[in-house]
């Protein structure tokens, strides 16, 4: 295993030239001549936009050096080259926790966090940060084989804290990040002291044998909430699973993207890895409608705490490391990875704590976390989404802080 040092790379002339030819060639699909709003994905009237910033007026140098304030390494895990950022804390007590990003998100989604918790003022708990980009995303080397799963991304990441000096540590994650880190705060807890989330998944009370015996008001309260829905149940808006009730699920009409990527990613990949306005379109819809908008929901683009350079900045990572297809093979190896069903219901020992976010795709209530994980910790929040680090940063940061200093002493 070896250490690198690493700097976020411009634009050659030739990349740009040929970035700056495809966002001015471009053949927009046929849409209907009344507005039907984000009813049937991203529409012309929000991407064209986008698409005219990313050309004009948006600046990967300005982005870039924003980025290089941060000290960036290349590890080598086992042949594959791990991108981090790496930001040793200089307050005394502080404590290490690894930031972990899901799709489509890359490390930059922390921008806004990693320096808060690494300074921890005012006598909130300091952290030595390490945000890598997962593998297979942004700068970090594509998976180089199939069978790079959970499993094998969760060691992955585990490996690089060990290498990194850090034998105790937490973890932190979200969406793909959040089920890497269940992983690995269930099967590596020699190391891992602590797991936090702003998307926490569990196996809720299904009808077993064991669940009728000891937890039979639960089990109950579930089956009636496949027939009430949850609402009815766990009141209002406390259980949802991409945008819809539990009962709902077969309904759900923003889970597309799941079928797609997890069962033909390189077909779908032709398209979005060849075009700019396509990777930007497919991502910009969960942008969209995974985030808190103050206003018609139908009639904007971005919600008002993720502004447009921030956004694209995320997109030109993907763009400039042609990581789209490889970030979506995640999807395909976690339905064909072996014993995977038995990661959201394995119990988690160490402590846990969640911050919850009214406009995060899924939800489960707090009564199926309490059942199945040490919690010390429940934050619900008046807003926020599925981009909470770049939507809501001081909450997430402030709920961060507050449990760093109830397991502290555990990282010593």
């Amino acid at each position: 295993m070896t250490i690198e040092t690493f700097e976020i790379p411009s634009f050659t002339p030739e990349q740009r030239q040929k970035l700056d030819e495809k966002l001015s060639d471009i053949i927009y699909p046929h849409e209907f001549e009344k507005n039907v709003g984000w009813t049937y994905g991203a529409p012309r009237w929000a991407v064209e936009p986008m698409v005219n910033a990313w050309r004009n007026e948006f600046d990967w140098e300005e982005s870039r050096k924003e980025m290089a304030r941060w000290h960036h390494l290349k590890v080598n895990i086992d042949g594959v080259r791990i991108h981090c950022v790496n930001e040793t804390s200089q307050q005394p007590g502080a404590i290490p926790i690894m930031l972990l990003h899901g799709w489509p998100s890359t490390f930059y989604e922390y921008h806004k966090v990693i320096d808060p918790l690494r300074d921890g003022a005012e006598g909130a708990q300091a952290y030595h940060v390490v945000v890598p980009s997962l593998p297979g995303y942004g700068f970090s080397d594509p998976t180089p084989t199939p069978g790079w799963g959970v499993a094998k991304c969760a060691e992955t990441l585990h490996k690089l804290m060990l290498e990194l000096g850090y034998s105790k540590y937490v973890v932190h994650g979200t969406d793909w990040g959040a089920v890497l880190g269940m992983h690995i705060a269930t099967n590596y807890t020699a190391n891992c002291k602590a797991y936090h989330t702003n998307f926490m998944l569990v196996m809720p009370p299904i009808p077993t044998l064991s669940n009728i015996v000891t937890q039979p008001v639960r089990v109950a309260k579930f089956l009636a909430c496949m027939l009430l829905g949850g609402d009815a149940i766990y009141g209002k808006d406390k259980l949802r699973v991409l945008g819809r009730s539990f009962a709902d699920i077969d309904r759900d009409r923003d889970s597309g993207y799941r079928a797609i990527q997890g069962t033909k990613p390189y077909s779908l990949s032709y398209g979005l890895s060849d075009s700019p306005v396509g990777l930007l379109a497919w991502l910009l819809e969960k942008y969209h409608n995974w985030t808190t908008h103050t206003g018609d929901k139908e009639s904007s683009v971005l919600p008002p705490t993720i502004d447009v350079k921030e956004f694209l900045t995320q997109v030109t990572i993907y763009w400039l490391t042609n990581s789209i297809s490889s970030s979506m093979r995640l999807y395909y190896e976690r339905l064909v990875e072996p014993n995977m069903d038995r990661a959201f219901s394995t119990k988690v020992t160490i402590p846990t704590a969640v911050s919850s976010f009214p406009d995060e795709v899924s939800k489960m209530p707090r009564e199926w976390v309490d059942s199945q994980v040490n919690l010390v910790q429940y934050e619900e929040h008046p807003s926020g989404g599925h981009f909470a680090a770049l939507e809501e940063p001081q909450l997430l940061t402030h709920d961060i802080q507050r449990f760093g200093k109830k397991i502290s002493a555990d990282l010593q």
